[in-house]
């Protein structure tokens, strides 16, 4: 939140990761992959929540939810994105993020698994398990789509592209 005069409002014993980015399919999220798992880890490591989010919750923070799960997991992206749905069904990365998922996946994604393995030796979470029950759960109830790159646009099409500090207010 900001108080219109660009501070932000902070809680006391609460960790921020504040990462401005457009929804814009033109918005090189990789670069901000690394800094996101790390931050995102190391909550989960210590046992601590951790909430991901943008101003709709559909493109932006799913797509960096959804580097996270493939670094974490064996998931390439589009199974990490149906894992995502099955708690947040409007998830749906924008086709710029897409296609910069589908590249982590095929050039980046094991270099950043064995960067964490590196970084924070065995992964103690049940990660893998825990991604796989929830992919299978929702395969079962027939919730699968189309690939996402070739379904058509669901509503949230209608939205236009927001870019970052767009939701505050100047008084």
């Amino acid at each position: 939140m900001a108080n219109g005069k660009g501070e932000r409002y902070t809680i006391q014993g609460v960790k921020y990761l504040c990462i401005p980015a457009a929804d814009s399919p033109s918005q090189n999220m990789t670069r901000h992959f690394k800094e996101s798992i790390k931050f995102i880890h190391e909550c989960r490591l210590q046992g601590e929540g951790c909430l991901v989010h943008c101003l709709a919750g559909v493109s932006r923070s799913v797509t960096l939810v959804i580097a996270y799960i493939m670094t974490v997991t064996d998931f390439g992206w589009e199974d990490a994105l149906h894992t995502v749905r099955a708690g947040r069904s409007c998830a749906n990365p924008n086709l710029g993020f897409q296609r910069q998922l589908q590249e982590f996946e095929k050039y980046e994604v094991h270099q950043y698994r064995q960067w964490l393995k590196e970084e924070y030796g065995e992964n103690p979470l049940r990660d893998a398990e825990e991604a796989k029950s929830i992919l299978g759960k929702y395969k079962e109830q027939g919730r699968m789509e189309p690939r996402p790159s070739t379904r058509r646009w669901s509503s949230f099409s209608t939205l236009s592209p927001l870019t970052y500090n767009n939701y505050t207010t100047e008084t």
